[in-house]
């Protein structure tokens, strides 16, 4: 009889009580910030949000080595698991996923008596924040539901094969350094009041628009939701600081769609360390 575990990494936001709830395990990247060191999760949202935004500094975070990972997938095999699925943050964005995959040649190398009694799969999830652990949580479910590593893993690359998120920026500073807006153009927004609206699909960054002006980003995402989202699919939001922006955006989401948002996930420290304490967007399936 299979044993399924679960797991993925902190940029996928998912709420801690969810962790607990599916059983989920989370690996978390370490964060530096000025001199303080720590891990993602330590902190409470606003409370690192405020650290954020009132630190001259900005954050840095590493990767999950491949050391890390061939210790968890010992330490699952030692507990029974048959199947363990691991979802990436964005190979794109992070030298993480590569890791996960080196340990995997490791482990049996150095475990060859795992062979043919454990299955490791470690999947690239090509995008940031909900966008992964939407599927993960409902992933979960199945498994609870009993369905197989190999149906959970056809849903995880279907959903993730389509999945696109597009959020607003509140701010430029942390988008510029990251560099999903370059310098100049975020100076040049920064002058005329600009907010860019990015696009982020099989781990690559793109600007949809810039709208002028904090007040115009909402309606721009619900435009951009209702012209690509597949129809009558779920879809969930995204936001950091502010939760009237969320709140918002789920009223005009539901009023354009004719239905609510299924979740909304807050931000971490990872995906705030790159965009910002100050966003909102929304992610689906998209129609291509």
């Amino acid at each position: 009889m299979s044993k399924i575990k679960l797991m993925t990494d902190s940029a996928s936001d998912i709420p801690k009580e969810l962790e607990a709830k599916y059983d989920i395990r989370i690996l978390c990247f370490p964060i530096t910030l000025g001199e303080k060191s720590f891990y993602d999760r330590d902190y409470d949202y606003v409370e690192y949000y405020d650290m954020l935004i009132n630190s001259k500094d900005f954050p840095t975070h590493a990767q999950i080595t491949a050391f890390e990972f061939e210790e968890i997938y010992k330490e699952y095999y030692e507990q029974g698991y048959t199947d363990l699925i691991y979802v990436a943050i964005a190979s794109l964005g992070s030298n993480t996923y590569n890791n996960a995959v080196m340990a995997v040649d490791t482990f049996f190398e150095n475990t060859p008596e795992a062979k043919d009694k454990y299955n490791i799969h470690v999947i690239d999830s090509g995008n940031y924040t909900g966008v992964y652990g939407y599927p993960l949580i409902q992933s979960a479910i199945k498994i609870s539901k009993g369905a197989s590593a190999e149906e959970v893993i056809a849903y995880m690359k279907d959903w993730l094969s389509c999945a696109e998120v597009h959020f607003g920026c509140y701010t430029l500073e942390f988008v510029k350094r990251s560099g999903r807006v370059s310098t100049a153009a975020a100076f040049v927004g920064e002058m005329l009041g600009l907010r860019p609206v990015i696009k982020i699909k099989g781990g690559v960054s793109t600007t949809d628009a810039k709208v002028r002006g904090d007040k115009a980003i909402i309606p721009k995402i619900v435009e951009i939701t209702a012209d690509r989202i597949i129809p009558q699919t779920p879809y969930c939001l995204v936001y950091a600081y502010d939760e009237s922006q969320e709140k918002e955006l789920a009223k005009e989401l539901t009023k354009k769609l004719g239905y609510p948002p299924e979740m909304s996930f807050r931000i971490g420290g990872v995906i705030a360390a790159n965009a910002g304490p100050k966003l909102v967007g929304a992610f689906f399936k998209a129609k291509d």
